[in-house]
């Protein structure tokens, strides 16, 4: 073991026996104390969404720090629901650590065995295959589809769902495909009456149909999205500055006034 391995050693001991009194049911934290598996998993995914965060942060030369501290964050979450399980006698942080390393070392022969390294494309159908063996010998039901979380945010499963059932070869031949289902779903939903029941599920095709067009074109929906959204946060607070600094009402303003605002900013960006 070298320094550093010796250094994450100690600390995560460290981290597991502040867990433990944490959840001490007599000196430790009363919330902490009372939290089980369900109450812990909003703040589990909340913790992961915030690492996404903190990694575009640095992707846009942000501080690292931040990514430092939301991945500990994170890590703090698997140890909490390991120090859960560990008191239902389930399983304890070393079983879920082992568990995962024999999964690891299982679907990468080419590292830790025999098997020839191959190109990312062969790699990725022997990690596929993989899995799908691991079901099998878990006795569950066959599907292409098994195994994409439910949890997942809805564009980013769909894309996954997409991809799944292109790997049998139920999938549009190219982006070119995509968007013509795209300009076909539009026109489903300009057929409808405005107040439809169902307008909302043509649109849900609509966005299932944009996530693997943009799957076809090698972008991440998800990504995209959080991306749109931070975009339009930015400009959005940018106006309201604008506004503010010149003595404007929001709610007073006009849709041309909007307009102009709204170019504004966005020369700005492409002055800076």
């Amino acid at each position: 073991m070298n320094e550093s391995d010796e250094r994450a050693a100690r600390a995560l001991e460290r981290l597991l026996i502040v867990m433990r009194r944490l959840r001490d049911p007599k000196s430790g934290c009363p919330w902490d104390v009372a939290q089980d598996f369900q109450s812990i998993a909003p703040y589990t995914i909340e913790e992961a969404y915030e690492v996404a965060e903190a990694i575009a942060v640095v992707n846009r030369g942000g501080e690292p720090g931040s990514l430092e501290g939301e991945l500990g964050d994170l890590l703090f979450q698997v140890v909490f629901h390991a120090q859960m399980g560990s008191e239902k006698q389930w399983f304890d942080f070393a079983s879920v650590a082992n568990a995962i390393a024999n999964k690891l070392t299982g679907r990468h022969p080419h590292v830790f065995g025999e098997a020839p390294t191959g190109s990312t494309r062969e790699l990725n159908k022997a990690w596929e295959d993989h899995k799908a063996r691991e079901r099998a010998a878990k006795g569950e039901a066959h599907s292409e589809l098994a195994d994409v979380p439910l949890a997942l945010p809805a564009l980013a499963r769909g894309a996954k769902l997409g991809k799944r059932a292109g790997r049998v070869g139920f999938d549009w031949p190219d982006a070119t495909g995509v968007r013509a289902k795209i300009e076909e779903e539009l026109a489903e939903i300009d057929e409808l009456p405005a107040g439809d029941a169902r307008r909302a599920e043509e649109l849900g095709d609509l966005l299932f149909a944009t996530a693997n067009w943009a799957r076809h074109q090698g972008i991440d929906p998800e990504e995209a999205l959080r991306l749109a959204n931070a975009k339009f946060e930015r400009r959005f607070r940018a106006m309201e500055k604008i506004a503010s600094e010149r003595g404007l009402l929001l709610e007073k303003l006009t849709a041309e006034a909007w307009d102009g605002l709204w170019n504004e900013v966005k020369a700005a960006e492409k002055v800076a």
